[in-house]
């Protein structure tokens, strides 16, 4: 018989998800008291917020069979916050958790959650970061809030709004996969007929992998913006575009390249990969601007330059044309609109 949130008072599932916690080197205090405390020996903190709500940013169930894992929640949930910090050039000090727990939910679900959390962080390379507490409550569905917080440590933040006319567009990380990963579990091709390939591009919309060292690179590199890619590069590159009062023209060339490593997912579902590489978000690399001929930290790709705004064209254009003119459907996730 599976043991359910229900049949547990809260202390008693607090102390098995309290072990499994993964310590950093940042926390001072950790979960048991009111609240935790976190070293900031910078004198700053850098601070971010996300949340993911069952049947909205996650499922239980796929069309295709897949059961989503507590583990892949936690870990996710880890891993998009993490981003946020990496994003800001800054290093993740700690994560605290909200959890809205449905009575009927396994209990095994919930330490699988915690047991994400703390891989991803050990994963990602974020040791120094700790989990730091949090807070339980019950409701219809699962909701799985994490704040977190990091340290610049002496270094200043990288905004959106830096970037300038001339310089590079740069990308870290993946790009399409997740999509492609999140196309797939919606079709009806079961997990157990994936090639490596389809694989790997669902595995990675499950457990993002941010490329954490490089955010605090590009800031050491003299990136002057930089943001996490998390509702789609479009949609992405636009945010940049509007905080810097500048256009951002992406080299349709490269592009196609980064698209290539799809295809066979593409081929599999009838899609076209260049549309996942232009829309699709959770893949949680960084979109970064560089000083003109500036070398690029490693690991980033040039993909375009910075322009300045013209009244003609939109935020963003690929290969100097319109991007509808390449993209079929919405440009990126939108909670509320496409």
């Amino acid at each position: 018989m599976t043991l359910t949130v229900d049949q547990l008072s809260e202390a008693e599932l607090l102390a098995r998800i309290f072990p499994r916690l993964h310590a950093g080197t940042s926390m001072l205090l950790g979960p048991g008291d009111d609240s935790a405390i976190i070293a900031a020996p910078d004198g700053r903190t850098v601070i971010s917020i996300d949340t993911q709500v069952q049947d909205k940013d996650f499922r239980l169930a796929w069309p295709n069979g897949y059961a989503t894992t507590g583990f892949d929640v936690g870990w996710k949930a880890a891993a998009q916050n993490l981003s946020d910090i990496n994003a800001m050039g800054a290093v993740p000090t700690a994560l605290v958790v909200s959890l809205t727990l449905p009575g009927t939910t396994p209990v095994g679900w919930v330490e699988g959650l915690a047991d994400g959390l703390s891989a991803a962080i050990v994963a990602l390379g974020a040791k120094s970061c700790s989990v730091a507490g949090g807070d339980l409550s019950g409701g219809s569905e699962i909701v799985v809030t994490v704040a977190v917080t990091g340290s610049l440590e002496g270094l200043a933040p990288v905004l959106r709004s830096g970037a300038r006319p001339g310089d590079t567009v740069a990308v870290c990380g993946n790009l399409g996969l997740s999509a492609a990963g999140w196309a797939l579990q919606e079709s009806g091709i079961a997990p157990a007929d994936y090639s490596p390939a389809m694989l790997r591009a669902a595995d990675l919309f499950n457990r993002p992998e941010p490329p954490l060292p490089a955010g605090p690179a590009a800031a050491l590199a003299g990136a002057t913006a930089m943001m996490d890619i998390s509702d789609g590069l479009l949609r992405d590159a636009g945010r940049i575009a509007a905080a810097s009062g500048t256009r951002l023209d992406l080299d349709d060339v490269v592009l196609a390249e980064l698209a290539a490593p799809l295809a066979e997912c593409a081929t599999a579902l009838g899609a076209d990969p260049l549309q996942w590489v232009l829309t699709g978000g959770e893949d949680h690399g960084l979109l970064s601007t560089f000083p003109a001929g500036a070398a690029l930290p490693h690991g980033f790709i040039g993909i375009g330059s910075v322009m300045s705004p013209d009244a003609g064209q939109p935020p963003v254009t690929v290969g100097g044309r319109n991007f509808k003119s390449v993209v079929d459907g919405a440009v990126g996730w939108d909670h509320f609109a496409v």
